[in-house]
């Protein structure tokens, strides 16, 4: 009998904090200034520092992008603040391949996952540790952190999804969520 080998997986997750260790992991920054244009305070963009960073991504692409059946993992975290009214959020996309879905599920912190369908009409979900999402096709989804730390954010997709940050950089989404009297309201735009 041949004994089979036994090996430790390439990546690791702290269980408290979500931290993803190994070398495989990727690690991504945004920082204001590449997110600025989602804003509509553009005077009060001006108060933070172009360099800071809103949020970061941690991801884990066993596959090459593109690989039908393949899953990509990873998590995003964003810190708490507000450009004017307008909490501290990502990018926002629909995925490349629309007809691919998405999990996203709270891991720390409070926020609200912003969704919009094709027809432009947006909604959101609260997201707080132990809340789980299904993002269905056709749905740009983004993240904005409703509270005083970092909101955490795990996620699971599609290795051949890809990302469209195009549409949503041209045509923005329906609605903003602005902070009104201390809560998170929804505003068309």
């Amino acid at each position: 009998m041949t004994p089979l080998k036994i090996s430790k997986s390439p990546v690791e997750i702290g269980m408290t904090n979500f931290e993803m260790k190994g070398s495989a992991v990727q690690f991504q920054q945004r920082y204001l200034e590449e997110v600025a244009s989602i804003y509509q305070d553009q005077e009060a963009v001006k108060e933070f520092p172009s360099r800071m960073v809103v949020y970061s991504v941690q991801s884990w692409l066993p596959v090459a992008e593109g690989t039908p059946g393949g899953l990509f993992f990873g998590s995003s975290s964003i810190i708490p603040g507000k450009v004017g009214r307008e909490y501290f959020m990502t990018k926002g996309h629909f995925h490349a391949q629309s007809d691919r879905a998405e999990f996203y599920w709270g891991v720390q912190g409070k926020g609200v996952l912003i969704l919009m369908d094709r027809d432009r009409n947006t909604w959101g979900e609260e997201v707080y540790p132990g809340s789980l999402h299904y993002i269905g096709q056709d749905i740009a989804h983004r993240l904005a952190n409703t509270s005083d730390h970092n909101l955490v954010v795990g996620a699971c997709w599609p290795a051949d999804a890809g990302h469209d940050y195009d549409e949503i950089a041209r045509n923005g989404f329906s609605a903003r969520l602005i902070d009104i009297d201390g809560k998170p309201v929804f505003v068309s735009e």
